[in-house]
């Protein structure tokens, strides 16, 4: 089995990361490598090394802010996913479905198929992603048993997963969701950065 070369921190909250998440695929299947999911929150990167990003949300006049919406779309548009974005759950509470990302992380097959299908319902279906009724019914309809990863998910052992993901990441240099590592030690941020992770892949930067 290949090697994961691949480190994907992300936070499920993140219009961003969906994006990212669905655009990596066709890296994946370009350069044959794999990655590794790694659950984050990332209020608590934000809460420890970018506290600038809550003040942008609150200027009504951000013009970068605003453009990044339009922007969004297309991106969406390009990758070929619903965006309906923002919701009235907008700013997302996220713990409830990192922690049960966090209880599928030993499983990476099951972890993949419900953070897809968390990422349509939140951005797609705009429906709740801190409710753990919607998170039961998207593990369900991956044909996992969403009663049992909730149990899983307030397990302390999973609730540790989650903060020593997220402090990990701090650790390591990341600001935000989603940070990329290549082969452990090359960083990323962000779907506009998905060519560089590739770049760097396929062996083209050598220091």
């Amino acid at each position: 089995m290949a090697e994961e070369r691949i480190e994907f921190f992300y936070d499920l909250s993140s219009p961003w990361t969906y994006l990212a998440f669905t655009n990596l695929s066709g890296v994946l299947a370009r350069t044959g490598a794999r990655a590794r999911l790694r659950p984050i929150l990332v209020g608590g990167v934000f809460n420890a090394v970018n506290q600038s990003v809550y003040a942008a949300r609150e200027a009504t006049d951000n013009r970068k802010l605003k453009h990044s919406w339009q922007v969004l779309k297309d991106w969406a548009a390009l990758a070929g996913v619903e965006m309906n974005f923002p919701s009235q759950w907008h700013p997302a509470k996220s713990v409830n479905a990192m922690r049960m990302a966090c209880a599928l992380a030993d499983d990476q097959r099951a972890l993949w198929a419900f953070t897809r299908a968390a990422f349509e319902s939140y951005f797609g279906a705009q429906e709740n992603l801190d409710d753990p009724e919607v998170l039961v019914a998207v593990a369900h309809g991956v044909g996992l048993d969403g009663e049992a990863v909730r149990a899983r998910a307030a397990v302390d052992e999973v609730k540790a997963l989650l903060r020593a993901n997220t402090d990990e990441l701090i650790e390591r240099g990341g600001y935000g969701s989603p940070t990329i590592f290549v082969d452990g030690k090359w960083m990323y941020f962000g779907n506009d950065q998905l060519p560089l992770v590739e770049f760097r892949l396929r062996g083209n930067r050598n220091e």
